[in-house]
């Protein structure tokens, strides 16, 4: 099977929200994912003419480019959609790559360790008692 990483289109606005299991009860999701697509910073994994996976990467953090979100619809997890969409942005970066998941997240952590990211940090108090992970990959750079 081929799968195809592209930038999302506008006309994909409907499946992402499909399949993003925050937008089904969060409207600020949904217009999360419309700004991130029409802002061209929207990647989606697609196999058999189906999107099954997205990842937003921008370059607000501290001017590096940051996986702001990562998300693949449920019925496709454990495939390793979200490992491929993190190594499609890990060969289009050009600088350091940053990202995060809250400490209760062990499977994102898990899946940052595998891709090849390294523990940088924390951020306290944006979730009680659930601390952000800074997690950066840092390739070929020094």
């Amino acid at each position: 099977m081929t799968r195809l990483i592209r930038l999302a289109r506008l006309e994909d606005i409907a499946s992402l929200i499909k399949l993003d299991t925050v937008a089904a009860h969060d409207v600020e999701r949904i217009e999360q994912i419309q700004y991130w697509v029409q802002s061209q910073s929207c990647y989606v994994l697609i196999e058999q003419n189906v999107i099954m996976a997205y990842a937003v990467l921008h370059h607000h953090f501290f001017a590096q480019a940051f996986i702001e979100m990562l998300m693949v619809d449920q019925s496709y997890r454990q495939q390793g959609l979200g490992l491929a969409l993190i190594q499609h942005l890990q060969a289009i970066s050009s600088t350091k790559l940053f990202s995060s998941t809250n400490a209760s997240n062990t499977k994102m952590q898990r899946l940052f360790e595998k891709a090849g990211f390294k523990r940088s940090g924390y951020i306290d108090h944006l979730d009680h008692d659930d601390p952000e992970l800074i997690y950066v990959y840092l390739g070929s750079v020094s």
